[in-house]
């Protein structure tokens, strides 16, 4: 079985406050885009990362600076998650050329450094299997749904998941959902596929792979890596 990940990495940094892109900012030591690549590629993936044109040369100074030699593909990103995820999965069909059969590609987000391994493990294996996984993790605090008037309702917790990254998917099965144009329901890949006529396979996600977005999570990932190193 090949391989792939396709790392989307698109954020500038105005919701989080800080004057350079989260992907980039310190975590223990290395940027956390590193952390997230690194994680991929020692699961044996070929890396696609998909950067804005604008961030490309930074990256590759910071590359530079920490001696990051982890291969990847670099490609650009699009005017929205949608577009990059398209552009990323050009880039791995050129790479698998005339062999995407059999081939399993994830879609994980760049912001997600804390992702374990053994996710991303059962993630390509049961994509083999299933044509898709997608990790999950359960919803430990009350959710109420918004009503159109304003008014609000208690929903069962025990009905609803809350959805990770990696998405993982049989390669064809993804490059022939993506060939359709921009949709308001598409939210994720797993949104795509759907809508192409494909069930979703859910397996159990990591707690601790949090999506970096507000300067509490880089702390709070600190911590988590912290902890396991002297665990």
């Amino acid at each position: 079985m090949e391989k792939y990940a396709i790392i989307v990495a698109g954020g500038s940094g105005t919701r989080f406050g800080a004057a350079m892109p989260k992907q980039f900012l310190p975590l223990a030591g290395l940027p956390v885009l590193m952390h997230t690549v690194r994680k991929f590629a020692r699961c044996g993936a070929q890396v696609v990362l998909v950067l804005p044109r604008a961030q490309q040369e930074l990256w590759r100074e910071l590359c530079a600076e920490h001696g990051f030699e982890v291969e990847c593909e670099v490609v650009s990103g699009g005017g929205s998650r949608f577009e990059s995820v398209k552009n990323g999965l050009r880039a791995v069909a050129s790479l698998a050329g005339d062999h995407t059969a059999g081939c399993m590609v994830a879609v994980h987000d760049g912001v997600r450094p804390l992702v374990s391994p053994q996710v991303i493990e059962r993630a390509y294996a049961d994509a083999a299997i299933h044509g898709s996984a997608v990790p999950v993790v359960a919803v430990t605090d009350s959710i109420r749904h918004i009503e159109p008037d304003g008014s609000s309702r208690a929903m069962r917790r025990d009905e609803l998941v809350a959805v990770q990254t990696p998405q993982t998917f049989a390669l064809d099965a993804l490059l022939a959902a993506y060939n359709v144009e921009l949709s308001p329901l598409f939210t994720d890949d797993a949104s795509v596929m759907e809508a192409a006529g494909h069930s979703i396979h859910l397996i159990e996600g990591n707690h601790d792979n949090i999506k970096i977005t507000h300067p509490g999570d880089l702390a709070i990932a600190e911590n988590i890596l912290k902890n396991a190193t002297t665990c």
